[in-house]
């Protein structure tokens, strides 16, 4: 196992590589019947990841309305014998507080020897000592929050759940992501599909909330790499047309996933058992094991990591499965294969790349940071258009079925305009719109109708989602092949620092939020500076080499005029033709070949006497011919 020095250029030492696209792809059917099959099984994982993720929704989501228990203790015994309906005991026992109702952390303690019940009795207030009596949640009837009374002064352990949880996606996104580049897509993705199994069903058989929060963030850490493992996949296997309708797709499995929750969470009722049915997908992903053609290793990840052995038994089976034969046209007797051999040589050894060699690179790197801190934007600034539909209505499911409507309608907009204007110009719009939406509802609100908020939140969430999704797509096709995992893997962390940001505004009970508002959208505007340093991969091979990587370029903002720098007097004719010693001797060979064959009709015999005149006379004889015959 060698691995390759992180100088992005080549060595004279290393060998040459084939451009995937155009040598390897079309001789092994392209984007066949094959590639399809194993593209529409990599998009349930999808599924069965944001079932999971989108489940800790309803895990830490509070009642409605709670209070404490009556505790009797605190009552006098001339109480206990009084005739009081349900209500007068309540608001003789819990406390009133102006504008929000009972309260939710504190009872009312009498004294011990009244006999009267009324507001003028001195009575103190103390904590909840019975625990607290809830409200039913939307979907579920008991979930980590009613289970371990997760109120009042545990409160905070909430949003510390999500927050332990977002850092499980972020070590994973990194971990696994790096791993895919060293082990393969195919290892990083049964590994993490094995673990992240058994760690569900391990959270349904929790019995503390300390438990519970570890659990969560280990099967966080696995569900990141079967994301990032199939996200890949699925890229490396289309051609540059498919591509972003395969991603696109997958995006729509995860609207599908997040509409069925509210419902297979009705039908559960308690936490563990949405837990269970959550788990399920993945313990069926595990069939993968046994079907080895259902997720097969990317054979463009084999190639560009110099694995001969591997990546021809790869290309066999998918030119196989495809229906074609890996046979060249001008070459009847040798195959795409015998060309990998010698263009790599039988002995090369396996070269692995790793994240860290970004340190050496300047184009790689810089792509790498704009699409992490776009990605972190449109994560991030979500809260703050999420926060103000609850201003607008505080019914839960309002608020969530906005925003997977949202989302999916962000998917149409990708596929529609995306193949169209460009990947670089559809995002500097998500990213324009997200920046004035978030700016006008910090400066505005206050001015502003309801419908009007209600308008530019949705309008907000929309382009933020659509900003999200491109970047994540956009990091997948820039980065190489070499280095995609763990680059992908880093802008995907980036991305679950933004999420994890509104739980931290919530463990400060949200005194932190306008703040939150004034970074994000300051951000957003400061992004569009950014995205203009990109370059365009519309149309575009992938990458594979960290010398593919380095030389992609960003294309000018505006199309220069055809005319404005002709200067005539300096042009130079350009050559007629372009001379390429590949094609040059492969067509001296095949040449060669076939006037040597037996088996041809014809046969050029070389003559064996010498030539009766010079070079000097024959070519005399020729020019008096030719005067001849012109006179």
């Amino acid at each position: 196992m060698a691995s390759h020095g992180g100088d992005p250029s080549v060595s004279a030492n290393t060998p040459l590589q084939m451009d995937y696209e155009a040598k390897v792809f079309p001789h092994t059917g392209g984007y066949g019947r094959y590639n399809r099959i194993v593209v529409f099984f990599s998009w349930f994982p999808n599924f069965a990841v944001m079932l999971n993720l989108f489940s800790d929704v309803f895990y830490t989501l509070i009642p409605d309305s709670y209070h404490c228990k009556p505790d009797p203790q605190l009552l006098p015994s001339a109480f206990l014998l009084s005739n009081f309906s349900r209500q007068g005991y309540l608001n003789l026992t819990i406390p009133w507080v102006n504008g929000t109702g009972r309260s939710h952390c504190e009872l009312f303690k009498y004294p011990a020897n009244t006999s009267e019940f009324s507001e003028n009795v001195p009575r103190e207030r103390v904590s909840c000592t019975k625990g607290w009596e809830y409200t039913q949640i939307a979907g579920l009837h008991s979930n980590f929050v009613t289970e371990w009374n997760l109120v009042c002064s545990d409160y905070w352990k909430i949003p510390l759940q999500h927050i332990c949880f977002m850092t499980g996606w972020i070590l994973g996104y990194v971990l696994l992501g790096s791993l895919c580049d060293w082990l393969g897509r195919r290892r990083g993705f049964l590994l993490s599909i094995s673990l992240s199994s058994l760690l569900g069903v391990a959270v349904c058989l929790s019995n503390s909330a300390v438990v519970f929060l570890l659990l969560r963030l280990a099967q966080g850490t696995m569900l990141a790499g079967v994301f990032v493992s199939s996200y890949i996949t699925r890229l490396e296997l289309c051609d540059p047309p498919h591509r972003l309708m395969v991603a696109m797709v997958s995006s729509f499995f995860t609207v599908f996933a997040e509409l069925l929750l509210p419902g297979i969470a009705v039908l559960c009722r308690d936490w563990p058992v949405l837990q269970a049915v959550a788990t399920l997908p993945l313990l069926l992903l595990l069939s993968y094991w046994c079907c080895a053609s259902v997720f097969p290793e990317s054979p463009r990840w084999l190639l560009a990591t110099a694995q001969i052995p591997q990546v021809k038994r790869s290309l066999q089976e998918f030119s196989t499965r495809n229906g074609v034969c890996l046979r060249d046209e001008i070459y009847p007797g040798e195959t795409l294969l015998s060309e990998i051999s010698s263009a790599y040589g039988e002995d090369c050894q396996p070269r692995y790349h790793s994240v860290l060699e970004l340190r050496r690179t300047r184009v790689i790197w810089k792509n790498c940071l704009i699409l992490s801190f776009t990605l972190f934007i449109g994560t991030g600034v979500q809260y703050c258009f999420t926060r103000n539909l609850h201003s607008y209505s505080t019914n839960f499911y309002f608020s969530y079925f906005l925003r997977v409507i949202t989302g999916a309608l962000a998917c149409i907009f990708i596929c529609l305009s995306v193949n169209r204007f460009g990947r670089r110009g559809m995002l500097l719009l998500s990213a324009i719109i997200t920046g004035l939406s978030s700016l006008l509802l910090l400066a505005l609100t206050q001015y502003l109708r309801g419908g009007l908020v209600l308008v530019l939140s949705v309008v907000g969430l929309l382009s933020s989602q659509a900003l999200a999704m491109l970047s994540m797509f956009f990091a997948c096709e820039v980065m190489p092949t070499v280095v995609r995992g763990g680059c992908l893997g880093l802008v995907l962390a980036a991305g679950c620092v933004g999420m994890a940001a509104s739980s931290l505004m919530e463990l400060q009970n949200n005194g932190g939020y306008f703040l939150h508002h004034v970074i994000f959208a300051s951000f957003a505007v400061l992004s569009v500076l950014s995205i203009m340093l990109l370059p365009e991969s519309k149309r575009k091979p992938l990458p594979d080499s960290l010398k593919e990587g380095e030389s992609q370029r960003r294309p000018p903002l505006f199309l220069s005029q055809p005319g404005r720098d002709n200067l005539p007097l300096l042009c130079t004719r350009p050559p007629l033709s372009e001379y390429n010693p590949d094609n040059y001797s492969r067509l001296v060979s095949a040449t060669r070949r076939m006037l040597t064959k037996d088996t041809l009709p014809y046969r050029i015999a070389v003559p064996t006497h010498t030539a009766l005149l010079s070079d000097s006379e024959s070519q005399g004889r020729e020019n008096e011919t030719l005067r001849e015959v012109m006179s």
